[in-house]
């Protein structure tokens, strides 16, 4: 056996077996959907679990949802409407609150069918996606929600007296909140890509007209007020996370 085989043969075992199953089992096709089931199941009631547990407190954070109105009035427009809101705030922080089981429920469920190197790199795309998420949701809070009311409120301000339906504040404010924390999943997904060897981050980076059109778009389409400033800030967020996530598929060496 020659030097050149010698060394080839360490590293051709060493990508076998990083590209294994390790404790690989047969499971039948309903097996797999009792399996997804059961852990849907456990994802449900921990959902209901955290939104039962919300509605406890639900006036305290509600009152914290209603900082970035300021001095805004909120009005109660139609009986039972203010306990359909703290139904709807319990129910979007309880899903926050579970969402350590229902990311755990999701890894187990795909965990038994990934390679080794798939599995090296399941943890830090899981607790990157958890710090974006929330990073999103402050975002949405400390800076697209202030400008957005403070566009609304100033532009209206001297022809309308500012007081505002309790039930289209709270829809305006989580939906916000949520479709920016999902926006901020973009250089998440852009590792997942580069790791598989879908797209390469030099691919990435030819894109970037497109990119910054996109970005346009999906800040117009994400945002539910029709302000420009809010627009410009999550399409701006959109951009920065795009090329960060370019960024870091170039350090992988992807």
């Amino acid at each position: 056996m020659t030097t050149q085989e010698l060394k080839t043969k360490p590293q051709e075992e060493n990508e076998e077996y990083w590209d294994e199953i390790p404790n690989q089992g047969e499971m039948s096709f309903f097996d797999h959907l009792e399996e997804l089931r059961q852990r849907i199941f456990v994802s449900l009631i921990a959902m209901a679990i955290g939104a039962i547990s919300c509605f406890f407190f639900v006036k305290k954070i509600v009152a914290w949802l209603e900082i970035p109105a300021g001095d805004v009035k909120f009005l109660q427009l139609a009986p039972g409407e203010f306990f359909f809101v703290s139904i709807q705030v319990a129910g979007y922080t309880g899903i926050l609150l579970s969402a350590p089981v229902i990311l755990y429920q999701i890894v187990q469920f795909v965990l038994p069918g990934l390679t080794r190197k798939e599995r090296r790199t399941l943890a830090p795309v899981v607790f990157g996606s958890s710090i974006l998420f929330f990073a999103g949701l402050a975002f949405a809070y400390y800076l697209l929600i202030p400008a957005a009311l403070n566009f609304f409120i100033n532009y209206g301000a001297d022809v309308v007296e500012q007081m505002w339906s309790i039930d289209k504040y709270f829809k305006f404010v989580l939906l916000l909140m949520f479709s920016t924390g999902l926006a901020f999943q973009i250089p998440v997904i852009q590792l997942l890509l580069g790791t598989l060897n879908l797209v390469s981050s030099e691919q990435m980076l030819s894109g970037w007209r497109i990119v910054i059109l996109g970005a346009m778009i999906l800040g117009a389409v994400l945002t539910p007020s029709t302000d420009p400033l809010t627009q410009s800030l999550l399409g701006g967020a959109v951009i920065t996370l795009y090329f960060g996530g370019v960024g870091a598929v170039k350090l992988i060496g992807k």
